[in-house]
Parts: C-alpha cells; sequence; structure tokens
C-alpha cells in the first residue's frame, strides 16, 4: 500500500505527505524502575449509542478496558476516570463510578497499577455548600477505595464555583484527607485545561496558590503519596518540586514540558499521571526502559521527538486535546471508529487533525502505517478532500 497523502495545510492547500516507518518499540518485562508512570486514559464511546453534547455517555466497554490493558503491557500505570477520559464533559458520575469498578477488576486480573479520580460531579443541580463539596468526594472516595485503585483527589469545579478564600478550600481538603484509607494523590488542574477552575486553592496568583498547596502538603504528608501538578510551566514546577515534603512526589501533567521534567537534573525529577502518554504509549515506555539503563541519550531519542506532537495535541483550547488522543487511537486501530461522548470529535478542525496525523508519524507511534494511511484516506474524503 502506497503510504502517501495529500494532508490539508492552511490556506486551503494541501501538502504531501509519505509516511516513514514506525518506531521499532519493544514491550517492557516490567513496569519502569527509575520513574513512576501514569498514562490517563480516554473512554471509547459506544458508536450505537446516544453520545450527543448532554446525553449520558454511552460507552463500548469491550473496547474501553482494551485500551486499558495496552497501556499495561507497554508498562504504564493507568489513571483512570480523569479528564482525559472526559469527566465533566459527557462522562458523568454513574458512569464514571461502573467504569472505576470495571478498571479495578481488570487491574486486579492483569496486576497492574492503577489510580483513579475521586471529584465532585455528582453535584449537578443548584448551588453547593462547601459541606456538600465536602460530602461529594467523601461518597466517590468510597466507590474508589472499594476497588483498591489509589485515589486521585481532583479539582473540583464546585469547589472552585463555591469557595472564597483559601480557608474554604483547606478546610474541604483537610475533611477529606482525614477520612481516606491510605495516601491518595492530589490534583492541582490549571485553567488553561477547564477555565472553571480559575483562582484554584483561593487566589489567581500562583505564587500565593502554591503556598497554600504546600501548607496543606506539610500538614497531611502521610496520607499523601504526590500531586499531580498541571501548570504547562516548567521553571514553577521545579520551585514547587523542590519544597515538596519528604517522600511526597511530584507528578507532572505538563505535556508540554514532559521530556526535560521526567529527565530531570541537579534539583530531581519529576514522575508523570500524563494524559500525552495515551497517544505516544510506544516511544515514552522505550524511553523510560532507556532511563532505566541510565541511558540518558536513548531516552531523549525516543522521547523528544514526540514533544512537537505533545504541544500540537495540548494547543490552545488545550481542554480540547481529548479530541486528539482518540483520533490518534482510532488510526492505530484501537477503536473502530472516530466518535466521542457528547460528540466531542467536533472539537478540533481538519488542519490541525492533518498536523496531528505527521506529528505522530515524525514521532514514530502510527505503529501500523497500512491502517493508519487507509483511515486517514477516509477522514480525508469523508471531509471533502481528495488524497
Amino acid at each position: 500500500m502506497t503510504h502517501a497523502l495529500h494532508l490539508p495545510v492552511s490556506g486551503g492547500r494541501t501538502a504531501l505527505h509519505t509516511l516513514g516507518a514506525p518506531g521499532a518499540f519493544t514491550p517492557p518485562p516490567a513496569a519502569p524502575r527509575s520513574r513512576v508512570a501514569y498514562a490517563a486514559a480516554h473512554v471509547v464511546a459506544d458508536p450505537y449509542g446516544d453520545n450527543t453534547p448532554g446525553a449520558p455517555a454511552v460507552l463500548d466497554w469491550d473496547r474501553t478496558l482494551a485500551f486499558r490493558r495496552e497501556l499495561w503491557r507497554w508498562g504504564f500505570g493507568v489513571a483512570e476516570a480523569m479528564d482525559t477520559a472526559q469527566r465533566g464533559g459527557g462522562l458523568d458520575w454513574p458512569t464514571a463510578a461502573e467504569l472505576i469498578r470495571r478498571s479495578g477488576a481488570e487491574a486486579r486480573a492483569a496486576g497492574g497499577r492503577l489510580v483513579a479520580g475521586v471529584s465532585t460531579d455528582q453535584l449537578t443541580a443548584g448551588t453547593p455548600t462547601l459541606d456538600d463539596v465536602t460530602a461529594a468526594y467523601l461518597e466517590q472516595l468510597s466507590v474508589v477505595e472499594e476497588t483498591g485503585a489509589t485515589p486521585v483527589i481532583m479539582a473540583s469545579r464546585a469547589l472552585a464555583a463555591v469557595a472564597r478564600t483559601p480557608e474554604d478550600y483547606l478546610g474541604v481538603y483537610e475533611k477529606v484527607l482525614g477520612q481516606t484509607s491510605g495516601p491518595v494523590v492530589l490534583h492541582w488542574l490549571g485553567e488553561m485545561f477547564d477555565p472553571q477552575l480559575r483562582g484554584y486553592w483561593g487566589s489567581d496568583d500562583l505564587d500565593a496558590a502554591s503556598e497554600t498547596v504546600l501548607g496543606l502538603l506539610g500538614t497531611y504528608a502521610s496520607r499523601v503519596e504526590g500531586i499531580k501538578l498541571s501548570l504547562l510551566d516548567a521553571d514553577r514546577e521545579r520551585a514547587f518540586r523542590a519544597r515538596l515534603p519528604h517522600g511526597v512526589r511530584l507528578y507532572t501533567g505538563d505535556d508540554f514540558h514532559y521530556c526535560e521534567l521526567i529527565q530531570g537534573d541537579d534539583g530531581g525529577y519529576s514522575d508523570a499521571l500524563l494524559g500525552v502518554f495515551a497517544a505516544i504509549a510506544p516511544a515514552a515506555s522505550q524511553a523510560l526502559q532507556a532511563l532505566d539503563g541510565g541511558d540518558v541519550d536513548g531516552y531523549r531519542a525516543a522521547m523528544e521527538p514526540t514533544v512537537p506532537l505533545g504541544r500540537h495535541l495540548f494547543t490552545a483550547p488545550t481542554r480540547h486535546y481529548k479530541t486528539g488522543v482518540v483520533f490518534l487511537s482510532w488510526l492505530n486501530g484501537h477503536q473502530d471508529h472516530f466518535s466521542m461522548v457528547g460528540g466531542a470529535q467536533s472539537a478540533r478542525s481538519l488542519t490541525h487533525l492533518a498536523e496531528l496525523f505527521r506529528l505522530a508519524d515524525r514521532a514514530g507511534v502510527l505503529s501500523a502505517p497500512d491502517l493508519a494511511t487507509a483511515r486517514m484516506r477516509t477522514f480525508l474524503q469523508i471531509n471533502g478532500v481528495p488524497a
């Protein structure tokens, strides 16, 4: 099959692109030793379900769970029911709870690592109080802990809407952390990922917000295994990481600077909980295997080519990165269609997805060129572009 396509570029033009060979990536015998790495997994919509905007999500459970097994095969832990899974953007709490239970069973069967999101998205009516937010967190915490997954206490839109001061945030988090049965991961998601989280931790000033979080971590370090930081600011992450209490991990959620932050420097390194890993799992796995062996050049050779892809996936509006993750999943044969819960497949343009195809090829993560070419050609044709 000819692996050449005329892909759209800006200005209504097309340019010929010929695919290269996929990367020579090999699954590891075990999870990486030098870094803890979680991939935030997307969900696969049921193409026969009514997954239109505002409708309850209908999932293809077989394909959804198979993708988690694929991530475990590449050595990653799975971060379940996070924003990559369209939590709060099509995936409601009843479906998220079922997803967490099913993934918990799969993780036990596969011996895979699993963390899962604890949020407050069952609060869908009226104006909640701080006590309502606390109760919602605790309800979801119970579900996650029953599965054996490590809870990720997600940033809460409801809390951001009702809290007025840093003390409001701390009061809720202290009550939740006081009820955990084991260590948890905290979650600070910047407004570029979710505009409703502006001013989280009680301030628009990120320096002031950092002081609030670090104070909380200092008090509850024995109950916090790590914190996922998604602010897309590498220098801020390094400074924050340097001040963490002993034993608390920094899980980078920076899908722009992950290569350098995971590699680290004289001041330390970041572990990872990343949505981009769902799109680049084979390459990232190869990079982490090299890092395990002390081969920094090998790490960079595998990971650096994925960075332009990651930056494009997460270009503004950053929250729409999920569309690109699902598009690549379809191109690589992990699902049979390009449709999403909430109709989110329409959130990126034709030229954006064409550039995504180019960059994925250059990163070596189009694992089956025949299939990727055929599917991209079909996608172009239904969008009026002769390939």
